[in-house]
Parts: structure tokens; C-alpha cells; sequence
């Protein structure tokens, strides 16, 4: 009974602490300007996509998520396809993790920038071996204008490099 009651004050506890800082908000941490550049995705974008058997709808929603410390890109979405990349800061570097339909999580991290674009390559720590799974390998996002991106995904297929196939995405507005 003293171990029951003891339980149930401190889950009480914890309950009181969490209410008082119910109301508050975290402050985001400092991101990258590429990270920010990011964040004007916010929103649905439509296009064709190529996924090697000619082209197909391609639907895709950003969200902001976790007080605007991560981006989430979410493809075909209500799918069978329905794919997740999460966006966010690794040690101080812009970094993603694709959660793909091919049952794998390829990481990435930024490799280059400029005004109008950002590259990620293949992050070695995600723990998938380029020569033995397939997977997506690399991703570049050209930013054309605030209602304009092009996406191309480099994929590693039985351990060959595939052709890309660029996806031009324009901003759905309301």
C-alpha cells in the first residue's frame, strides 16, 4: 500500500510540474539559413513525378513541427507510397532522414548550398551499406522561385547508380 501511494504521488507530481509549464512554449533552437530556407516550403506542391514506370501524380505537403526546429516532407501523401523526410539541424549542419517506401531510412546531409539550391549527400553513420541495399543516395532542391522547386533524387538500385529523374513541383494556392 506505501509503495501505491507513493507511486501515485509522484505520477501527481509529475502531473502538476507538466501543467505548470503547459503554457509555454519552446524556443527554437538557432538554425542554418539554409534550414530557413526550408521553412518556405510550408505548404502542399504539386507535379509529376517519374519513379521508373513513366510519369505520375506526385503530391507532397511541408509541415513545421517540433516549435520550427524540424521540416517534415510528406510524399504521396494517403498513399501506398506515402513516404516521410524529416529535415533538421545534426551538429550544427542541415541533415534529413527519408523514411522510404523501400522499407529503409537513408540519412543525407547538406553537401553544398548557394542562393538557389541545396545537395545533400549520403550520410555514412545511417547505418545502410550503399553496395548491398537499395536506397535513396543523394537528393538536390533547386528553389526556381517562392512558388517553384525542382527535386531530383540520385537512388542506388542492386547497387547501381540510377539514372535521375528531376520532379518539377509547383505550390498549390488556395
Amino acid at each position: 500500500m506505501k509503495t501505491k501511494m507513493i507511486s501515485v504521488s509522484a505520477f501527481l507530481f509529475a502531473a502538476a510540474v507538466l501543467s505548470l509549464n503547459a503554457g509555454e512554449t519552446a524556443k527554437a533552437p538557432q538554425t542554418s539559413a539554409e534550414f530557413e530556407k526550408l521553412k518556405t516550403l510550408v505548404g502542399t506542391w504539386q507535379g509529376k513525378a517519374d519513379m521508373g514506370q513513366g510519369p505520375i501524380d506526385m503530391k507532397v505537403q511541408y509541415r513545421l513541427l517540433a516549435s520550427g526546429s524540424v521540416v517534415e516532407e510528406r510524399s504521396f501523401p494517403g498513399t501506398p507510397h506515402e513516404m516521410v523526410t524529416m529535415f533538421y539541424n545534426k551538429d550544427g549542419h542541415l541533415a534529413l532522414t527519408h523514411y522510404c517506401v523501400m522499407g529503409n531510412r537513408p540519412g543525407m546531409v547538406l553537401k553544398s548550398s548557394d542562393e538557389k539550391s541545396l545537395i545533400f549527400a549520403f550520410d555514412d553513420s545511417c547505418g545502410i551499406n550503399p553496395q548491398k541495399e537499395s536506397h535513396m543516395h543523394a537528393l538536390s532542391m533547386r528553389f526556381d522561385d517562392a512558388n517553384t522547386i525542382i527535386a531530383s533524387c540520385k537512388a542506388i538500385m542492386d547497387g547501381k547508380e540510377m539514372a535521375e529523374k528531376p520532379t518539377v513541383l509547383k505550390r498549390v494556392t488556395q
